[in-house]
């Protein structure tokens, strides 16, 4: 059971806090430090020699629907060990999750388990509030990028076991060269550092330099030793070329060290967020509401007005959309 049983001023039971990546799904509970659980987003199904993958984004409706009411049974029953009736759920997501994955999986758990109710919480939004600031840009740099650090002298070759007989080896140099992938400018001039400059630049400019001075990467790649040291080096470098030195009008970059490791940050700023009851029933889609409309609102709804209070007084349309976190002063 979780640490905080009743937290909040209406003793209500702790809200699930759910990280569906495409790799792993980080599950636990609001108000504590970390996930209980980080299991891989897959399913094992019997004569099958090859797992599922849960977040898949090309299959039909139906089998989505199967393969995550699977998935967040498991979680549900296996590993936290509550009920769903009991406790609102908030889903860490993506900002560019595709509207027919969400839309499925809230009639998962809106029509299957019966939550009271759905957050969906933006990732980014979600670190940021780790940081205790209001301003910043986030890097997410996940599961699909898949590298490997370089260092100055080649790292040593490797052996991976696969399925218990058969073993890949992969050269030093093969694992040296695959890093540079991120840092090495594309025929478009791209690389994750001009990723980071071209959104300042894209800022109000006023903006800017408050953005500049609070970056922060999140995502499993970033755990890599090193990466933030060469990705900061990177932009320092890149800020000082005509393109972006007059555009920016500032010198001054610092990633942050949030008070979680970079693949669990998005997971501890929802269970931040879950443990605010008031402010969580006030910004959830309750089940009634969900039942009543059969629809999710965008994920800018986190500072929406509450959605049960526009519903009750009869306002059938949308809820009105406001920025979550506006950058202009």
């Amino acid at each position: 059971m979780p640490l905080f049983e009743v937290l909040g001023s209406g003793g209500e039971k702790t809200a699930v806090v759910i990280d569906l990546g495409t790799a792993y799904t980080k599950c636990g509970f609001a108000g504590e430090t970390g996930p209980r659980f980080i299991i891989p987003s897959e399913l094992q199904r019997p004569g099958l020699q090859q797992s599922i993958k849960v977040v898949q984004y090309n299959i039909n409706t139906e089998e989505l629907y199967t393969n995550l009411k699977e998935f967040i049974h498991t979680l549900y029953f296996r590993h936290l060990l509550v009920n769903p009736r009991d406790r609102r759920v908030v889903i860490i997501e993506s900002i560019l999750c595709p509207s027919h994955f969400r839309e499925t999986l809230s009639r998962v758990f809106f029509k299957h388990f019966e939550v009271p109710s759905v957050l969906f919480a933006p990732s980014h939004l979600m670190s940021i509030m780790t940081l205790g600031i209001n301003s910043a840009l986030v890097m997410d740099c996940g599961y699909t990028e898949t590298l490997v650090l370089p260092r100055p002298a080649p790292p040593p070759d490797v052996d991976y076991p696969l399925d218990g007989r058969k073993i890949l080896h992969v050269k030093g140099l093969i694992r040296d060269s695959v890093a540079e992938i991120l840092f090495e400018q594309d025929n478009d001039e791209k690389s994750i550092a001009s990723l980071v400059l071209d959104t300042l630049v894209k800022c109000p400019i006023d903006t800017r330099k408050v953005l500049s001075e609070n970056l922060m990467v999140i995502g499993g790649t970033a755990m890599l030793p090193g990466f933030l040291h060469r990705l900061l080096s990177e932009i320092r470098l890149m800020a000082e070329k005509p393109k972006y030195r007059d555009a920016l009008a500032t010198k001054s970059f610092r990633i942050h060290s949030p008070p979680a490791k970079p693949n669990c940050t998005a997971w501890l700023g929802g269970a931040i967020f879950g443990a605010l009851q008031d402010i969580l029933g006030s910004r959830s889609v309750s089940r009634d509401y969900y039942n009543q409309t059969g629809r999710i609102p965008d994920w800018c709804n986190l500072s929406s007005p509450p959605l049960e209070s526009l519903y009750d007084v009869g306002k059938t349309g949308p809820p009105l959309m406001k920025r979550a976190f506006s950058t202009e002063k």
